[in-house]
């Protein structure tokens, strides 16, 4: 069993290509460091989105475990440390494979 959250955002105009490329090199070794698996990630930079997905094994209640540790880890703090704010908009959501 595995929990899967769907990350959907509207990245701020302007900022698409270089938030892609702050994704690519921290999030593929922070979030699996942190206990969760990247599904997927897909953008269209015609539309400034970008769509991923992240999971964690075990039920919405360990999801919410790794996820409260990763919000107050130091490792995420580092990684987001002096950024701007490049998502203008962010919807969240849990999701089942059938």
């Amino acid at each position: 069993m595995k929990t899967t959250q769907l990350r959907q955002y509207v990245i701020v105009d302007g900022l698409y290509e270089e938030f892609v490329a702050w994704w690519q090199e921290t999030m593929p070794v922070l979030r699996p460091a942190m206990g969760f698996a990247i599904e997927f990630a897909y953008g269209s930079p015609e539309s400034n989105e970008f769509t991923w997905a992240v999971s964690v094994s075990g039920d919405l209640a360990e999801f919410e475990r790794v996820d409260a540790a990763y919000k107050v880890s130091p490792e995420r703090a580092a990684v987001f440390d002096g950024l701007p704010d490049r998502v203008a908009s962010m919807q969240l959501s849990f999701i089942e494979t059938y």
